[in-house]
């Protein structure tokens, strides 16, 4: 299937996406929307919930801190007493039994890395930090440090990258380290822990609330007024010509990648992007601007957005409309003349919500 393109009549319009069905009745009489904030995983989080107006806010907020903290000390990079951290370390062979909220990203994400063909890579935490986007350890320069050089073709292929080498054992939930493997799981971890913080606060009796960690949103329930959690969409600039797109989370989550979000220009004046290609080990330059994925889980939209940005437009469009993913993908185009703009590819299922 070839998508329509936007042209400029279509990016006047908005675009509204509403799910399927909503259901559920609006907070009670009386309930008011309590706002809570701070920082985790180096970026920000946001809860809205409606909730009683004598409700005491800190006890919510020692839930979601109790929650957060636990998907850092399984799953950080950069905190060196982790279970990934202490896992990167073993030696081949080294035989390590995962907590369950651990096993459960692993397991999705070794799922995502067989059907996206390595295009999503969960060990790839050594190619990560090698090109400067990591954890600075000392062995690694980050990519915004004086001096800072790109490796070169030959560094990269030194560097054990193979999520088919890892011994995953579901039944017990143990991991086997083949000798050299990073863990690198920033692009599924922090949607893993947006639905942990939902079920924490639908454990608190909070059915209607809205979750933002750096981005990866999930909303539940309705806020006063019968309305759902609606969110705009980002667009890859400001400037960029495309329809604004407005999305009801109801009962739904969505995640963006982007190749604008962290990036740096090297010494010949290329933009290199944090989105690596595990398959060839250098930053994506297929031209794939964003791309943002709904879906009933956070975890699975953050790995399968990821994926498909580092896919590209066709592969990355016909793997999301092959396995249902609503999907909006967002590329650069540019022509002889000096032209530019932005084209969208958006999926059967997520046409269906415009419609």
């Amino acid at each position: 299937m070839t998508p329509a393109m936007t042209d400029a009549a279509a990016a006047a319009d908005p675009r509204v996406l509403v799910p399927m069905q909503i259901t559920g009745e609006p907070p009670d009489w009386g309930h008011v929307l309590h706002t809570l904030q701070g920082t985790t995983m180096g970026t920000t989080w946001t809860v809205q919930f409606a909730g009683p107006a004598a409700l005491r806010p800190a006890v919510i907020e020692a839930a979601i801190k109790r929650v957060l903290d636990e998907v850092i000390v399984q799953m950080s990079g950069w905190l060196p007493t982790s279970e990934l951290c202490r896992f990167n370390r073993g030696a081949a062979g080294h035989r390590q039994q995962l907590a369950p909220g651990f096993a459960r990203v692993i397991d999705a994400a070794l799922t995502v890395a067989e059907a996206s063909g390595g295009a999503f890579d969960p060990s790839a935490g050594e190619l990560v930090a090698l090109w400067g986007f990591g954890p600075d350890s000392g062995r690694h320069a980050r990519h915004d440090a004086p001096g800072f050089m790109p490796p070169s073709v030959a560094q990269c292929a030194t560097v054990a990258c193979d999520w088919r080498r890892l011994g995953w054992d579901a039944a017990s939930r143990t991991l086997t380290q083949p000798g050299g493997a990073g863990l690198d799981l920033s692009a599924i971890a922090k949607g893993h822990a947006v639905d942990l913080v939902s079920q924490a606060l639908l454990d608190c009796g909070l059915p209607n609330h809205l979750i933002d960690i750096g981005g990866e949103l999930r909303g539940n329930g309705l806020k006063q007024g019968a309305q759902p959690w609606w969110v705009d969409i980002e667009p890859p600039a400001s400037d960029s010509g495309l329809p604004s797109t407005r999305l009801a989370l109801h009962g739904l989550s969505i995640a963006t990648s982007g190749d604008y979000r962290r990036c740096f220009t090297d010494a010949d004046g290329q933009r290199r992007s944090h989105t690596l290609d595990p398959r060839s080990r250098r930053p994506i330059a297929h031209g794939l601007a964003s791309v943002s994925v709904v879906h009933p889980s956070a975890m699975w939209a953050d790995g399968w957005a990821t994926a498909l940005m580092v896919l590209g437009p066709d592969a990355g469009f016909a793997l999301a409309t092959r396995l249902g993913l609503a999907a909006l993908l967002v590329r650069r185009r540019s022509d002889d003349a000096g032209n530019s703009g932005f084209d969208e590819l958006l999926t059967p299922a997520l046409r269906e919500m415009a419609s």
